[in-house]
């Protein structure tokens, strides 16, 4: 005799679309990211937490909307002094979100992203984040890195990765690392009826916390090894500014956005 029948999801309708839908489809996404990457986040923190060690650097880039994880893991309350963005404007979005999408599907530009960082082979590691991991830029950005002696980390999603019709490498087969944030192919979560695009997008929202994950575990893995962890305070904190500004010091001479 046959087993039960597999539970049919019900019918799309117009009340599907509300905040509450999405939160809970986000919260689907990231739990099952945060749970079944938990053994990949601990690996790429063993990574930022020996640069540290070293007094390297965690360098973060992203093109796109993913130039945000960069901000992200920057001179921010709570976050690691350590890290250092790659921002490049033409690569973002302020001076031209549809010239930054036309400049990430092109080859070439690897180098002249990097050219203003001083990429240390020995001590830094770098983490690139990038939700289909299909573009050449972070492929390529990934690449020289490596050339360069870094271990690469990479946030992306495999399943979008693996959707797209495209020749050439994706990031997460050039990374040392893969964090999956669990996010499906076009990256949004809520349909919105026939003959539309969807919306909701979720890979910011798994990937940051993603990313803060990693750091936190590499700042606890600091700590049971007896170093002291260099952390930013929130600037209205008692002793804040003072804190901040001798971190900032230090890390001036490495760090060219401070």
């Amino acid at each position: 005799m046959s087993g039960p029948a597999p539970a049919r999801r019900a019918a799309w309708s117009p009340s599907d679309v509300t905040a509450t839908g999405y939160a809970a489809r986000v919260q689907e996404v990231l739990g099952r990211a945060l749970t079944e990457e938990l053994p990949a986040v601990r690996r790429a923190a063993e990574l930022v937490a020996r640069s540290w060690a070293a007094k390297g650097l965690f360098y973060v880039f992203g093109s796109g909307h993913s130039h945000i994880f960069g901000e992200e893991a920057f001179y921010r309350a709570g976050g690691a002094v350590r890290v250092c963005p790659i921002l490049k404007p033409a690569h973002m979005l302020h001076e031209g979100a549809v010239r930054s999408t036309v400049l990430e599907r092109e080859h070439g530009h690897a180098e002249s992203v990097l050219s203003d960082y001083r990429l240390d082979g020995e001590r830094d590691v770098l983490l690139i984040a990038s939700n289909s991991g299909a573009n050449p830029l972070p492929v390529e950005v990934g690449q020289a890195a490596k050339a360069r002696g870094l271990p690469l980390i990479a946030i992306t999603s495999r399943r979008y990765a693996s959707a797209i019709d495209r020749p050439g490498p994706r990031l997460h087969d050039i990374a040392d690392v893969v964090v999956d944030n669990h996010c499906p192919p076009g990256d949004a979560l809520v349909e919105l009826g026939s003959g539309l695009p969807s919306a909701g997008p979720s890979s910011s929202v798994v990937g940051l916390a993603l990313l803060d994950a990693i750091i936190v575990e590499a700042l606890g893995i600091q700590i049971r090894r007896g170093e002291t962890p260099e952390v930013f305070m929130s600037a209205n904190m008692p002793g804040a500014a003072e804190h901040n500004r001798e971190a900032a010091r230090r890390m001036s001479d490495l760090v060219p956005h401070l």
